[in-house]
């Protein structure tokens, strides 16, 4: 991933554009100052929820994060052109890459949607956090076995299964054991 990819510099690169301080990002994304500073100097591996809380401050899509391209028409991914686009975590120490993205359709801008392949890699799931954010996602299994917790039940997906929920319900996606898995998901986060 190139420098001027990384996550943490685009979210600064953004907000200094629009004028915004640290701590009004942070308060309008009912984030700390402290998480801010972490997530734009990459000191740590954010999970979904702050992005999407961060974009929708910002004003922006999520998608803005991942990609430069202003291509309007269809964007077709091919297999062995993905590339990774972001780690993240739902770790208690933020310097674990539970998960690696990356995303479908970079080239694709103004999409509502944003699709992902990733890589879970196998971790204990007792050091893992909830997340709650707005919109929608769907996840299908491609190889492993998954868990989901959503609220208070839990769900093991296998190879060809499949789940969609409300991504405000606490939920955490995980590989069930020591395995890992890979799962293509689409995340819908309303602007």
């Amino acid at each position: 991933m190139a420098d001027d990819k990384n996550i943490g510099t685009k979210i600064k690169s953004i907000r200094e554009s629009k004028q915004i301080t640290v701590e009004e990002l942070a308060e309008r994304s009912q984030l700390s100052t402290e998480q801010i500073n972490n997530i734009e100097n990459d000191m740590n591996v954010p999970s979904l929820a702050p992005l999407i809380k961060i974009a929708r401050a910002l004003g922006v899509r999520l998608g803005t994060f991942l990609d430069d391209d202003e291509n309007l028409g269809p964007a077709v991914s091919r297999k062995n052109e993905a590339v990774e686009t972001i780690h993240t975590s739902n770790a208690e120490e933020k310097t674990v890459k539970h998960n690696n993205f990356f995303t479908l359709a970079p080239q694709k801008s103004g999409r509502s949607m944003e699709p992902f392949f990733i890589e879970i890699n196998a971790i204990d799931d007792g050091t893992l956090e909830m997340s709650a954010h707005e919109g929608e996602e769907f996840i299908y299994v491609l190889e492993g076995t998954l868990k989901v917790i959503y609220g208070k039940e839990t769900y093991i997906l296998n190879e060809g299964d499949s789940i969609y929920y409300d991504s405000i319900v606490s939920h955490l996606v995980c590989a069930a054991d020591e395995k890992g898995a890979k799962i293509i998901a689409t995340v819908y986060a309303p602007a």
